[in-house]
Protein backbone atom coordinates (compact mmCIF):
# COMPACT_ATOMS: atom_id res chain seq x y z
CA UNK A 1 0.00 0.00 0.00
CA UNK A 2 2.86 2.37 0.83
CA UNK A 3 4.61 1.70 -2.51
CA UNK A 4 1.30 2.18 -4.36
CA UNK A 5 0.94 5.66 -2.84
CA UNK A 6 4.59 6.54 -3.53
CA UNK A 7 4.29 5.52 -7.18
CA UNK A 8 0.98 7.35 -7.65
CA UNK A 9 2.56 10.54 -6.30
CA UNK A 10 5.64 10.09 -8.50
CA UNK A 11 3.39 9.71 -11.56
CA UNK A 12 1.39 12.82 -10.65
CA UNK A 13 4.60 14.81 -10.21
CA UNK A 14 5.92 13.65 -13.58
CA UNK A 15 2.62 14.39 -15.32
CA UNK A 16 2.45 17.88 -13.82
CA UNK A 17 5.73 18.77 -15.57
CA UNK A 18 4.00 18.40 -18.96
CA UNK A 19 0.44 19.34 -17.97
CA UNK A 20 -0.74 15.73 -18.24
CA UNK A 21 -3.68 14.37 -16.26
CA UNK A 22 -2.50 11.15 -14.63
CA UNK A 23 -5.15 8.44 -14.35
CA UNK A 24 -4.71 5.14 -12.56
CA UNK A 25 -6.92 2.08 -12.52
CA UNK A 26 -5.21 1.02 -9.28
CA UNK A 27 -4.14 -2.46 -10.37
CA UNK A 28 -1.10 -3.42 -8.31
CA UNK A 29 2.34 -4.54 -9.44
CA UNK A 30 2.38 -8.06 -10.90
CA UNK A 31 -1.43 -8.17 -10.82
CA UNK A 32 -2.54 -7.11 -14.35
CA UNK A 33 -4.32 -10.04 -15.96
CA UNK A 34 -5.50 -9.92 -19.56
CA UNK A 35 -8.20 -12.51 -18.80
CA UNK A 36 -9.64 -10.68 -15.76
CA UNK A 37 -13.01 -9.24 -16.79
CA UNK A 38 -13.09 -6.76 -13.89
CA UNK A 39 -9.76 -5.30 -14.99
CA UNK A 40 -10.88 -5.22 -18.62
CA UNK A 41 -14.09 -3.47 -17.59
CA UNK A 42 -12.03 -0.77 -15.83
CA UNK A 43 -10.15 -0.16 -19.08
CA UNK A 44 -13.43 -0.13 -21.06
CA UNK A 45 -14.89 2.45 -18.69
CA UNK A 46 -11.79 4.63 -19.06
CA UNK A 47 -11.87 4.42 -22.87
CA UNK A 48 -15.58 5.33 -22.93
CA UNK A 49 -14.90 8.31 -20.65
CA UNK A 50 -11.82 9.60 -22.48
CA UNK A 51 -12.99 8.94 -26.07
CA UNK A 52 -9.44 8.68 -27.50
CA UNK A 53 -8.52 9.30 -31.14
CA UNK A 54 -5.94 6.50 -30.83
CA UNK A 55 -4.39 4.44 -28.06
CA UNK A 56 -0.73 3.78 -27.25
CA UNK A 57 0.05 0.76 -25.09
CA UNK A 58 2.76 -1.79 -24.42
CA UNK A 59 3.82 -4.23 -27.11
CA UNK A 60 2.47 -7.78 -26.74
CA UNK A 61 6.08 -9.05 -26.78
CA UNK A 62 7.35 -6.70 -24.05
CA UNK A 63 9.87 -8.03 -21.53
CA UNK A 64 7.69 -7.50 -18.45
CA UNK A 65 4.69 -9.72 -17.68
CA UNK A 66 2.67 -6.72 -16.39
CA UNK A 67 3.22 -4.91 -19.69
CA UNK A 68 2.15 -7.95 -21.74
CA UNK A 69 -1.05 -8.27 -19.73
CA UNK A 70 -1.81 -4.54 -20.04
CA UNK A 71 -1.33 -4.86 -23.81
CA UNK A 72 -3.96 -7.61 -23.92
CA UNK A 73 -6.34 -5.71 -21.63
CA UNK A 74 -6.09 -2.60 -23.80
CA UNK A 75 -6.48 -4.46 -27.10
CA UNK A 76 -9.58 -6.32 -25.90
CA UNK A 77 -11.10 -3.29 -24.15
CA UNK A 78 -10.55 -1.03 -27.16
CA UNK A 79 -13.08 -3.07 -29.13
CA UNK A 80 -15.46 -3.83 -26.26
CA UNK A 81 -15.70 -0.10 -25.48
CA UNK A 82 -17.43 0.34 -28.85
CA UNK A 83 -20.33 -1.85 -27.76
CA UNK A 84 -23.00 0.49 -26.32
CA UNK A 85 -24.89 -2.13 -24.32
CA UNK A 86 -21.80 -3.52 -22.56
CA UNK A 87 -20.43 -2.15 -19.30
CA UNK A 88 -20.37 1.55 -18.56
CA UNK A 89 -22.95 3.71 -20.36
CA UNK A 90 -22.05 5.03 -23.78
CA UNK A 91 -19.67 3.82 -26.41
CA UNK A 92 -16.33 4.76 -27.93
CA UNK A 93 -15.17 4.54 -31.51
CA UNK A 94 -12.97 1.63 -32.52
CA UNK A 95 -9.65 3.46 -32.76
CA UNK A 96 -6.15 2.55 -33.91
CA UNK A 97 -3.87 0.98 -31.33
CA UNK A 98 -0.13 1.67 -31.39
CA UNK A 99 2.46 -0.33 -29.51
CA UNK A 100 5.37 1.51 -27.93
CA UNK A 101 8.96 0.36 -28.14
CA UNK A 102 10.16 -2.43 -25.88
CA UNK A 103 12.91 -1.87 -23.36
CA UNK A 104 16.16 -1.62 -25.35
CA UNK A 105 14.20 -2.18 -28.56
CA UNK A 106 14.65 -5.94 -28.27
CA UNK A 107 12.57 -7.76 -30.90
CA UNK A 108 10.80 -4.52 -31.86
CA UNK A 109 11.00 -3.04 -35.35
CA UNK A 110 9.26 0.33 -35.48
CA UNK A 111 7.08 1.18 -38.45
CA UNK A 112 6.51 4.75 -37.24
CA UNK A 113 8.80 7.21 -35.52
CA UNK A 114 8.07 10.40 -33.61
CA UNK A 115 10.82 13.00 -33.38
CA UNK A 116 11.23 13.90 -29.69
CA UNK A 117 14.42 15.94 -30.01
CA UNK A 118 12.78 19.02 -28.49
CA UNK A 119 11.14 16.96 -25.73
CA UNK A 120 13.97 14.61 -24.69
CA UNK A 121 15.09 16.70 -21.70
CA UNK A 122 11.51 16.97 -20.45
CA UNK A 123 11.04 13.22 -20.98
CA UNK A 124 14.12 12.49 -18.85
CA UNK A 125 13.06 15.01 -16.20
CA UNK A 126 9.65 13.33 -16.02
CA UNK A 127 11.24 9.89 -15.86
CA UNK A 128 13.48 11.00 -12.98
CA UNK A 129 10.35 11.76 -10.92
CA UNK A 130 9.85 7.99 -10.65
CA UNK A 131 12.51 7.69 -7.96
CA UNK A 132 11.27 4.39 -6.50
CA UNK A 133 11.36 2.65 -9.88
CA UNK A 134 14.72 4.12 -10.90
CA UNK A 135 16.26 2.95 -7.65
CA UNK A 136 14.74 -0.52 -8.10
CA UNK A 137 16.08 -0.79 -11.66
CA UNK A 138 19.51 0.32 -10.48
CA UNK A 139 19.47 -2.30 -7.69
CA UNK A 140 17.71 -5.09 -9.64
CA UNK A 141 19.17 -4.61 -13.14
CA UNK A 142 22.28 -2.55 -12.48
CA UNK A 143 21.32 0.21 -14.93
CA UNK A 144 20.87 3.96 -14.85
CA UNK A 145 17.43 3.84 -16.41
CA UNK A 146 17.26 7.54 -17.32
CA UNK A 147 20.53 7.28 -19.25
CA UNK A 148 19.34 4.01 -20.76
CA UNK A 149 16.17 5.70 -22.07
CA UNK A 150 18.15 8.63 -23.46
CA UNK A 151 20.49 6.24 -25.28
CA UNK A 152 17.64 4.19 -26.76
CA UNK A 153 15.89 7.40 -27.87
CA UNK A 154 19.10 8.53 -29.54
CA UNK A 155 19.37 5.20 -31.38
CA UNK A 156 15.79 5.50 -32.65
CA UNK A 157 16.64 9.06 -33.70
CA UNK A 158 19.59 7.83 -35.73
CA UNK A 159 17.31 5.31 -37.46
CA UNK A 160 14.94 8.01 -38.68
CA UNK A 161 17.24 11.01 -39.12
CA UNK A 162 16.28 12.86 -35.94
CA UNK A 163 18.24 13.79 -32.84
CA UNK A 164 16.01 11.65 -30.61
CA UNK A 165 12.91 9.63 -31.46
CA UNK A 166 10.41 7.11 -30.17
CA UNK A 167 9.40 4.07 -32.22
CA UNK A 168 5.93 2.59 -32.58
CA UNK A 169 4.10 -0.09 -34.51
CA UNK A 170 0.42 0.04 -35.36
CA UNK A 171 -1.80 -2.92 -34.55
CA UNK A 172 -2.84 -4.19 -37.96
CA UNK A 173 -6.23 -5.61 -37.07
CA UNK A 174 -9.41 -4.63 -38.80
CA UNK A 175 -11.15 -2.21 -38.13
CA UNK A 176 -8.34 -0.47 -36.22
CA UNK A 177 -6.43 0.55 -39.36
CA UNK A 178 -6.75 4.07 -40.74
CA UNK A 179 -5.21 5.63 -43.85
CA UNK A 180 -3.92 8.78 -42.18
CA UNK A 181 -1.08 9.64 -39.83
CA UNK A 182 -2.22 10.07 -36.24
CA UNK A 183 1.09 10.26 -34.40
CA UNK A 184 2.76 13.69 -34.41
Amino acid sequence: DELREIRANEAKKAGSLAGIEVVTLDIGDLLPNGCDFEQRDKVIELIKRVQPDFIITHSPNDYMPDHREVSKLVFDASFAASVPHYGAPGKAAVVPVYYMDNLAGVNFIPTEYVDITEEIDLKIEMLECHVSQLKWMRDHDGIDFAEFVRTCSRFRGIQCGAGYAEGFTQELAWPKIVAKRLLP
